[in-house]
């Protein structure tokens, strides 16, 4: 709860920061140090230390699992900003207003992870997206960035209707917002709670990019500012997956058998769908919007199987999978051809980049020995005690991924130059993309450091 409030405050801070300091590497430091702050505040906070102690009753929870997920989320905008903090300064002269949405959607993130009520739940929704729909057309001289902002922005109000819808239906039927009020309900099969349930899950997938709700994701993916596009796609994707599980595990668990089967039907379309898009895209960020579509099919498994493994794989989906990206898109974030092409003999000009780049590949793709292999083997190991087919179709599809991901590391290793680019890596940058491939390393060879923390 701490670090939810001091969030929201350090946002305010950087908006009037961006006033009184004229030094954008100052700005910067201080939001990287107000992150720290969070992520202190929130690891305190697991181990039962609170700044200020609030009485949330009703409204939020911060169980274990909340404070877990939220740190491991923090950490992530840690890195982000660590890794791309200073491309913002390329988009424009607003970097602590930037950077101050960046911390209201924080806070947001923190809202869904622990909410308790469905009020706070559509808050917490809104409080994420309001601050991106800027965030994408903040490159106001680029008309695909102006697409992709009004694009966001109707398709959002729409689904954020459709999450209304829901929550009024459900309100309607049990008479409470709260999450266990729901799921004490007598009348669990009455139609009007089924069809406010279904709304919910239509409103979700569509914050998820859930096929067949994705069609906003890569023209949104690709034009908003690359920067951005890297936080839309890790944490803030990975903090609505982390409500949708809060969601239908304390809400809807006694109805399991009437919305599983189409959790099943979209995690197999998203997976389908996102993977075999992807194969024939020419641009390596557009590639990329698709593989998030793939990965959002793997992190449905969590929501289909609703167990202990699929808890624990989501964990290490959100670390993985956040930081692998977010690595990708730093790299992006300094280079003016997203093509294949463009990639093409980096191994030679910066070998230590592209070691770290091909771990971030090879953890999408699921290869041993990084997180994204055992993110992936929890995710199918708990959808198969209920589905062999769709654990086996899954299986199949992260062999399908191999392709379009290892069409990069084939570039960087195996093609020579055509045409050298200006591209710049300094050493602190490189430094710290090596760090962040460690962790995702590490993150394959000893998961039960991550996972133990759930039962300290």
């Amino acid at each position: 709860m701490n670090a939810l409030l001091v969030s929201a405050l350090w946002g305010v801070v950087m908006m009037f920061g961006g006033i009184l300091i004229k030094q954008t590497a100052v700005v910067r430091y201080l939001a990287i140090a107000g992150v720290a702050i969070l992520l202190g505040l929130n690891l305190a906070e697991m181990q039962g230390w609170q700044l200020i102690a609030i009485d949330t009753t009703g409204m939020l929870q911060f169980d274990t699992y909340a404070l877990l997920l939220n740190s491991i989320l923090l950490a992530a905008v840690l890195c982000y900003l660590l890794l791309s903090g200073s491309a913002m300064e390329k988009i424009g002269a607003n970097l602590a207003d930037y950077l101050a949405l960046l911390f209201f959607v924080s806070s947001g993130m923190m809202m869904v992870s622990a909410f308790e009520s469905l009020l706070i739940l559509f808050l917490g929704i809104e409080i994420i997206t309001i601050p991106l729909y800027i965030l994408t057309g903040s490159d106001k001289k680029n008309l695909k960035s102006n697409e992709a902002s009004l694009k966001y922005f109707l398709l959002g109000a729409f689904s954020s209707g459709i999450l209304l819808m829901g929550i009024t239906l459900v309100y309607g039927a049990r008479g409470s917002f709260a999450l266990s009020g729901v799921a004490d309900s007598i009348r669990l099969s009455s139609s009007l709670m089924i069809a406010g349930m279904l709304l919910l899950l239509i409103a979700m997938a569509f914050k998820v990019s859930a096929a067949p709700f994705h069609f906003w994701t890569p023209d949104v993916y690709d034009g908003a500012p690359t920067v951005f596009t890297s936080f839309m796609a890790t944490v803030v994707k990975v903090a609505v997956f982390a409500a949708m599980v809060r969601l239908f595990d304390r809400s809807f668990a006694l109805q399991q058998n009437a919305w599983q089967w189409w959790v099943a039907v979209i995690a197999g379309l998203t997976l389908f769908i996102g993977n075999i898009t992807a194969v024939f895209q020419q641009s390596v960020k557009r590639m990329l919007a698709y593989s998030s579509i793939a990965q959002a099919g793997f992190m449905l498994l969590a929501v289909y199987a609703m167990n202990t493994t699929a808890k624990e794989g989501l964990l290490l989906y959100a670390a993985s999978y956040s930081l692998a990206t977010i690595g990708i898109f730093a790299v992006l974030t300094r280079m003016k051809d997203y093509s294949f092409e463009a990639f093409n003999g980096l191994a030679g000009r910066y070998p230590w980049v592209a070691a770290s780049l091909a771990i971030f590949f090879l953890s999408l793709a699921g290869i041993p020995l990084t997180g994204g292999f055992l993110a992936k083997f929890y995710m199918i190991k708990a959808a198969l005690g209920l589905s062999i087919g769709l654990a086996l179709f899954a299986l199949l599809m992260a062999v399908v991924s191999v392709y379009y991901y290892f069409r990069v590391i084939q570039a960087m290793y195996f093609k020579p130059v055509a045409q050298p680019d200006a591209l710049a890596f300094d050493k602190s940058f490189t430094g710290l993309l090596l760090l962040v491939a460690l962790l995702v390393v590490m993150l394959g060879l000893f998961p039960e450091w991550l996972i133990a923390c759930l039962y300290f």
